[in-house]
């Protein structure tokens, strides 16, 4: 295991996240303790120091479980939660990203986790009513008061990423080093805007999704009858995941993964790990075997050529503006003749 820096930050993370959205049985898909921590003592063997939680996972669950299990040696762990989803349902003000919810989040957290302070606080999704001052004000409190070391933020368009990192830097508060999203070769769609800002304003980039709930293990082939022998009970999602297209590219990256002697989970993690930018996937298990198959992807390597295949069966349109301003018609008035001439040093 290498370690990467976390964004704008000093802080040493290591190249694969742990997610531990499954410890615990309160939710349809889960692991039991014991299970759990054999997914943890996996993930340490394996040098990993950085650990992905919520406040909400398995009903308050995860947070306990991965505060026991990190206690021993509380400051060698890097523990991320986060904060913003509903833990009242019928109360208003336990929900949001507002100072109010913030506050309360944050306490019930570090108890649950056992600890005093959090490593990395995430925003879990954005609300749209919280005005962009309050939240990086708060965030900026929690770091100030030592509770939270750094901050981030999860589930949120481009643009208000870009104006609270701004804000946060113009009056000298605590800036977002990390943004959380789905990302993976069925989801490619924040390559148009989240990844391009990421790079920009220097934030690490944490993947969740990163197998396609499931869909790039190699373990669903299309057929209804043989997919329903492997369903773990989610559906995987049918509706926004199973299509044809994903299908084509999960049966591409077999092709690759049975070029290159590994599982498609594998391959999967090496095409993700290979993009621009820190890209570190969130990898979740429910037992230590499952964990320990999805590291075999820091041995991998993927050829110039399967890296080709795959981005290729996965590509996007990129939309507007960037489709209208790579298109040769436009470069040719925007650059004249010059275009191919310009050696330039930025990546967008």
């Amino acid at each position: 295991m290498r370690y990467k820096l976390m964004g704008k930050s000093g802080l040493r993370v290591s190249e694969i996240c742990l997610g531990a959205m499954t410890f615990g049985q309160e939710w349809e898909i889960g692991a039991p303790k014991k299970e759990s921590f054999g997914v943890m003592e996996t993930f340490a063997k394996a040098g990993g120091n950085f650990i992905d939680t919520a406040d909400l996972y398995q009903g308050t669950t995860s947070e306990k479980w991965v505060g026991e299990f990190a206690a021993s040696d509380r400051d060698h762990w890097v523990l991320a939660t986060k904060y913003s989803l509903s833990m009242r349902p019928d109360d208003p003000n336990f929900c949001g990203n507002h100072r109010k919810h913030l506050v309360q989040a944050v306490e019930a957290s570090l108890e649950r986790l056992a600890t005093d302070y959090i490593d990395l606080y995430w925003v879990h999704a954005w609300d749209f009513l919280t005005p962009v001052e309050e939240v990086v004000r708060g965030l900026d409190d929690l770091v100030r008061s030592g509770k939270v070391l750094y901050v981030g933020v999860s589930d949120t368009p481009a643009w208000i990423v870009s104006q609270a990192v701004t804000l946060a830097e113009l009056r000298g508060w605590s800036r977002f080093v990390g943004l959380q999203i789905e990302y993976s070769l069925i989801e490619r769609t924040p390559e148009r805007e989240l990844l391009p800002m990421a790079r920009a304003l220097d934030l690490a980039v944490t993947a969740w999704g990163a197998l396609g709930g499931g869909l790039l293990t190699g373990k669903y082939t299309g057929d209804p009858k043989k997919d329903k022998k492997v369903d773990t009970g989610r559906k995987m999602a049918a509706s926004r995941r199973f299509t044809e297209r994903n299908l084509t590219i999960a049966r591409t990256l077999r092709k690759v993964a049975d070029e290159s002697g590994c599982k498609p989970s594998q391959a999967a993690l090496a095409w993700l790990r290979s993009r621009p930018g820190v890209i570190i996937p969130v990898v979740g298990a429910r037992r230590a075997d499952q964990l320990a198959e999805s590291l075999g992807c820091l041995d991998l390597t993927l050829s110039p050529g399967q890296l080709a295949a795959l981005d290729e069966v996965s590509r996007i349109e990129m939309g507007f503006p960037m489709d209208f301003l790579e298109a040769a018609p436009t470069r040719k008035i925007h650059f004249g003749d010059t275009g191919d001439l310009i050696d330039s040093h930025r990546s967008y």
